[in-house]
């Protein structure tokens, strides 16, 4: 899952995007509204963590902006506020969940876990296929009952051929959902993270190149 944390309290900001690649997510971090509004104009997020009261474009046009181009990543709105009247009014400009400062880091990830499984199609809590089954909220992976160690990359990659449903996913997109902004495009990290997965995973093979297209499960 690629998540955009838009915060512009730096040491939280940093703090929540920590937390999120410890869950295995592939996490870019942007501390304003307008370079909030430029990733999100070439990178496909599926969940952004939006603060409300940010410098530049405010969060509350941020989100107006995006349900207005009809983007299909999912909006957590953070706020200090945390009346009834700000929750509905957040909820109202287009956000699909909110949650007050301060909160438990445990229940920011179980959310974004959740709005992760609603973007487009919606998807179940635990991903199964061929055998492998995935728990997200768990970080835990078993294949015919046996569990299976992964590193946090392995597991972020397995993810996403999963959720592809057995539709290709290029080597860029394995990129750009298991890795940030920050990962070098023409590095092999994806060809030899897949080629470990494979041995974990074990026989019969489930994981197949497609040449020239990318990788099925």
């Amino acid at each position: 899952m690629r998540v955009l944390v838009v915060e512009d309290e730096r040491v939280l900001a940093d703090a929540v995007a920590l937390g999120l690649r410890r869950e295995a997510m592939a996490v870019d971090v942007v501390y304003d509204g307008d370079t909030a509004l430029e990733h999100t104009a070439v990178n496909d997020y599926d969940v952004i963590v939006l603060d409300r009261d940010l410098p530049g474009t405010h969060g509350d046009d941020v989100a107006r902006t995006l349900v207005e181009e009809s983007y299909t990543g999912r909006i957590l709105m953070l706020t200090a506020s945390g009346g009834v009247q700000d929750k509905v009014e957040g909820l109202t400009i287009g956000a699909d969940d909110y949650l007050a400062k301060p909160f438990a880091f445990a229940e920011l990830i179980a959310r974004v876990h959740a709005l992760g499984r609603r973007s487009a199609p919606p998807l179940p809590p635990v991903l199964e296929r061929h055998g492998i089954t995935l728990d997200p909220a768990n970080h835990r992976v078993h294949r015919d009952g046996r569990e299976i160690p992964l590193t946090p990359k392995e597991f972020a990659v397995l993810q996403v051929l999963m959720r592809a449903q057995g539709t290709v996913v290029s080597a860029e997109g394995l990129l750009e959902k298991a890795w940030d902004e920050n990962a070098d495009p023409f590095t092999n990290v994806v060809r030899v993270t897949v080629m470990t997965l494979r041995k974990k995973i074990g026989d019969p093979p489930v994981i197949q190149t497609v040449p020239g297209a990318g990788y099925r499960l």
